[in-house]
């Protein structure tokens, strides 16, 4: 699917984004479930639903209410939603992921990030592997656009290139905070590439790019659905952050009794306990 232009982009700066890679009828599919799952959390004032390993499905930012509602992220849309395993277990977007991992790929995990108009929440730079660490570096994280993702509404920033320098550690002294620390921050804030697109765009990014955004200071919505996938011989380490029912599931391809393993070391996390990404880099005690 992907031209050599394009597999030579991923190759060099870490990503790609492929311009209106899945039809509007599956956006448009994918956009009612999500309006649906928007009104549902007026009727909550805290983290609600449950994933496989117990932590909440349903992620509200601080001043979330009725009124205002701020739902911020869905753990595994996959998990209850026949539009959504419609775009990420078959069709261009596997094809696409098929052309930067090889033939054999398979499912780990998923996630909707929301950004309604005038929500604070923000996304620091951090590295997507240190989360959820595997055994090779055959792993990528594929974005769905479900809007029109501009500067304003708090699109993506990738650091081209990042993918091939030194891990970061995601650790401040014996915590760890899924984030690299405030020199690294800075230093990403100053060069990281404004990833702008159509609603209907794909991007392919690397999972050692260093990556961020910041919030939604426009009137419309940005709305961005985010999925891990990897080579079927590459086996997760631990236990991933948010399970889904589908991890594992082999989306192309065939499934392999092979584990290869990368040289080299990498720093292991640690399962968070907070029901909330956003929570664990910290950004909720700087709301209260």
């Amino acid at each position: 699917m992907l031209t050599e232009a394009q597999k030579q982009t991923y190759k060099d700066q870490g990503f790609v984004l492929i311009p209106q890679a899945i039809g509007a009828e599956n956006i448009a599919a994918m956009a009612l479930e999500l309006e649906k799952w928007i009104e549902e959390s007026r009727n909550h004032k805290k983290n609600y639903g449950s994933t496989r390993n117990g932590k909440a499905r349903f992620d509200l930012e601080p001043g979330h209410s009725a009124e205002h509602p701020k739902l911020r992220r869905i753990s595994n849309p996959v998990d209850i939603s026949q539009a959504y395993r419609d775009v990420l277990f078959e069709g261009p977007a596997i094809e696409a992921a098929v052309d930067v991992l090889g033939p054999d790929v398979k499912f780990h995990h998923c996630k909707l990030n929301i950004k309604l108009p005038g929500m604070v929440t923000r996304v620091d730079y951090h590295q997507d592997h240190p989360f959820d660490v595997h055994t090779n570096d055959d792993h990528v994280t594929l974005l769905v656009l479900l809007d029109d993702m501009t500067e304003a509404n708090g699109c993506l920033r990738i650091v081209s290139g990042s993918h091939l320098w030194p891990q970061y550690s995601h650790y401040k002294g014996d915590e760890f905070v899924g984030k690299v620390d405030a020199e690294a921050q800075a230093m990403c804030e100053a060069s990281a590439t404004k990833l702008e697109g159509k609603a209907g765009d794909i991007c392919l990014m690397n999972t050692w790019c260093l990556h961020g955004g910041t919030s939604n200071l426009s009137k419309n919505s940005r709305r961005l659905l985010i999925c891990d996938l990897t080579a079927a011989d590459n086996y997760p380490l631990m236990e991933p952050q948010v399970p889904s029912d589908y991890t594992g599931k082999i989306v192309a391809g065939k499934a392999s009794r092979i584990a290869r393993f990368r040289a080299g070391q990498v720093e292991m996390p640690y399962l968070y306990e907070s029901d909330s990404f956003f929570g664990a880099q910290g950004q909720d005690e700087e709301q209260d």
